[in-house]
């Protein structure tokens, strides 16, 4: 097969997967609170990490304490805030909404370097931002509903939701602020070794061994260290080394897809037209982030 193919392939399965975090997040909703999550997530998936290092004599990078204090910063926000917002916000938000939402990736990453580093933007990174505020509202501003209960519960978990991706946002700035470029593989061991120890404290304080057991959330805490998680790592790099940054980008297109996809096979939501518009509005936005204007840099699995 064409390695240009192949690379699609490969950015293309680690962005469904991606999608598929906004699911299975409902489900340990469900069961454990969040910073328990979140630490075992990373308790399952450092291991395998550092497993993938041994074998490929990766060795660890030498960093300043300056670098060093920005990664503690980049897994405190994109690791463990983007993991506790999303498991947070998927108790009241439907995985539809959240699908469009953590989406809107790109356009956010472009606002917040416009924002914190007085980046210029370009006219097609200004009409990005604009199709995915458009898309995020058209989806989750509902005016016939907004006097309902269930709707300003719903309201509050989009924004804990878009919290989530304003946090993996922080990560793709305070990446392109370390001195000393730290490759795929160690960064993505640091960030599961320190997520886990920013999030071991706090998740002591919710007593999770005290709730009843449950194996649907338990199981999904699996599934995302060690599909999203690592085999999203394991993808995302193969695919793209085969391909440019900007064909890579794109395949985050797929993160609405797949979420509003999977939102309707496995939790049996109905997907609006609201919502499916919201996804094209996203989807444009994707398009002008990344092929129109090439991002500085790749996402990575969530």
């Amino acid at each position: 097969m064409n390695s240009r193919y192949v690379g699609y392939l490969f950015c293309g399965l680690a962005m469904i997967g991606v999608g598929s975090t906004v699911v299975v997040s409902k489900t340990i909703a469900a069961g454990l609170p969040p910073f328990s999550a979140t630490a075992l997530r990373f308790a399952i998936a450092f291991p395998v990490f550092l497993l993938v290092m041994r074998v490929r004599g990766v060795h660890w990078p030498r960093l300043v304490w300056r670098d060093v204090l920005l990664l503690i910063a980049q897994a405190g926000a994109g690791s463990v805030g983007y993991t506790v917002f999303l498991i947070s916000g998927m108790k009241l938000a439907s995985a539809a909404d959240a699908g469009v939402i953590a989406g809107t990736l790109p356009a956010v990453s472009a606002l917040v370097a416009m924002l914190a580093l007085g980046e210029r933007p370009a006219p097609s990174l200004i009409g990005a931002i604009v199709l995915a505020t458009s898309g995020v509202l058209v989806c989750t501003m509902r005016p016939g509903d907004l006097g309902a209960s269930h709707a300003a519960s719903s309201l509050v978990g989009n924004a804990l939701v878009f919290a989530a991706i304003v946090c993996e946002a922080l990560f793709i700035l305070l990446n392109r602020k370390l001195r000393t470029p730290v490759a795929a593989l160690p960064l993505s061991a640091l960030m599961s070794g320190i997520g886990f120890a920013v999030a071991i404290v706090p998740a002591c304080f919710e007593h999770a061994w005290r709730l009843s057991f449950d194996a649907a959330a338990l199981a999904g805490v699996v599934y995302y260290a060690w599909v999203p998680t690592v085999g999203g790592f394991v993808l995302w790099y193969a695919g793209a080394a085969r391909i440019s940054g900007a064909e890579a980008g794109l395949m985050t297109a797929l993160v609405p897809i797949s979420a509003v996809v999977m939102a309707a096979a496995f939790l049996h939501e109905l997907v609006t037209g609201a919502q499916l518009a919201g996804v094209v509005c996203v989807l444009g936005a994707v398009l002008l982030a990344t092929v129109v204007h090439l991002r500085r840099a790749p996402r990575r699995p969530a």
